[in-house]
């Protein structure tokens, strides 16, 4: 079943998604070389807390962390170690807010230090395929349309577009319908409606699309072994423009600084 939100609730969303953005700008001034993934997991968590909100991902479904690390090869649902970032390395960074009784979710792929220009292009058309996506979460378009614009701005760029993991209805439930896959053809799924939240979150991989899941039974990663990059934004289904809920400003500032 579809929840569309009141404007109400979408009001808390939008307090649940500033929460996060800030949390994820708290985090970018800490990513750099030297630090321990699971202390920007930690800095994450302390951030959430002191801003009466509660980390969505901790516990659900038994995962033990806030924030899901994903490094290098490794697409998404990576676990916080005791890995130390290093000069090269990529890193997506996945999170969630609960406030209020409503979840928000972003996520954003860092460059550490110098990286090669290859990965810096999949990092750059990896977040256009998410804008490209949203361009199309208005009222009348079908789902298909966000999917299919996703696919072929990452495909068009040589890159491999994975399909067993995607983008997703939130609210009151961190996962609600309907799934938002990140491949598919125009004109097909379900009509867009006014009031419909959506995580759009393109996962692009510098390789093939194939992916695999690790021993742990959560970590996702490329079968090449090559690099991947994940952004996600959380979305309101609006007339005439999508409106996005969280932000990357957060982060943008961080890094200007």
């Amino acid at each position: 079943m579809i929840f569309y939100k009141t404007e109400e609730e979408i009001e808390l969303i939008r307090q649940s998604a500033l929460i996060l953005s800030k949390a994820h700008g708290e985090i970018a001034v800490l990513v750099k070389e030297g630090i321990s993934t699971v202390e920007l997991d930690k800095r994450a968590e302390e951030f959430i807390l002191d801003h009466n909100a509660k980390p969505s991902f901790k516990n659900y479904n038994g995962f033990p962390f806030s924030l899901c690390i994903s490094v290098n090869s490794t697409v998404v649902h990576g676990m916080p170690s005791d890995y130390i970032l290093r000069d090269g390395d990529i890193i997506s960074v996945d999170c969630g807010v609960f406030y209020k009784g409503f979840h928000s979710d972003c996520a954003y792929t860092h460059a550490v230090g110098n990286v090669s220009d290859d990965i810096l292009k999949l990092l750059t058309v990896t977040e256009e395929s998410l804008y490209k996506g949203i361009e199309h979460a208005t009222v009348g378009s079908r789902l298909g349309d966000i999917s299919h614009s996703v696919q072929q701005h990452a495909e068009s760029n040589g890159y491999g577009v994975v399909r067993e993991l995607v983008g997703h209805g939130l609210g009151r439930n961190l996962h609600e319908s309907p799934e938002v896959p990140n491949y598919g053809r125009r004109g097909q799924g379900i009509k867009l409606q006014n009031g419909l939240v959506i995580a759009i979150e393109p996962m692009i991989n510098l390789g093939t699309r194939n992916i695999v899941q690790e021993d742990d039974g959560w970590t996702i990663r490329t079968r090449d072994n090559k690099p991947s990059a994940h952004f996600e934004h959380t979305v309101v289904v609006r007339k005439d423009k999508a409106e996005i809920l969280t932000s990357f400003e957060y982060i943008k500032q961080a890094k200007q600084q």
